[in-house]
């Protein structure tokens, strides 16, 4: 098989973006693929990651669980996903542990909005949906909820009180891991203050 062969192919396996470490383990160099890129067959998305020239644009999903496959979408982009927002955010809320490298969030065909969450709540309620066809790390409604309160400051009021309404509505909240993400998360009484008038009303 030629060699563009071999690097369409590697790309496709990759969902349209493949990084240096998947051509080497296909056994082409990165010199080829440097001379790849020089022909114009292959273009850089960033430093390590390439997809065919001309391709077209590849979702932003997937931009997204290829370059960043650690990160978790979370408050604003959480909110949406679940129908707690009728705000469409023009960038990806993710949450990433504090000691996630910053050099790996520039990404120029992406806007997001970055969370540096301590590691020991980082896991708390991290689960995986299907986001236009690709799959990504989301937290559940939880523990986006307990996160509503975290981020207080950052998120305006109208959308607080949206998605803290539309979560007491929600027939598929699960009030034992509210109560349990939120201690853990010291948030608990601030949360239940305002959750049960919600409930009770």
């Amino acid at each position: 098989m030629d060699k563009m062969k071999a690097v369409k192919n590697i790309i496709e396996n990759n969902g349209g973006i493949a990084k240096t470490a998947n051509f080497v383990a296909e056994g082409l160099t990165n010199y080829e693929v440097a001379h790849l890129c020089k022909k114009g067959y292959l273009e850089r998305v960033k430093h390590g990651y390439y997809q065919l020239a001309g391709q077209e644009n590849i979702k932003e999903e997937q931009v997204l669980a290829s370059l960043l496959p650690e990160s978790i979408v979370c408050v604003e982009s959480a909110l949406f996903y679940y129908g707690y927002s009728d705000f469409a955010p023009r960038q990806w809320s993710i949450a990433v542990p504090r000691t996630f490298s910053r050099t790996r969030l520039h990404i120029d065909s992406l806007a997001t909005k970055v969370y540096f969450v301590q590691p020991a709540l980082f896991e708390i309620g991290k689960t995986n949906r299907d986001f236009n066809g690709v799959r990504l790390a989301v937290y559940d409604r939880e523990r986006t909820i307990c996160d509503c309160f975290k981020y207080r400051t950052k998120l305006d009021n109208e959308m607080f009180n949206k998605a803290l309404n539309a979560y007491a509505a929600d027939k598929r909240k699960n009030l034992s891991n509210l109560s349990s993400y939120a201690k853990k998360m010291r948030v608990y009484k601030k949360l239940m203050d305002v959750m049960e008038v919600l409930l009770n009303g």
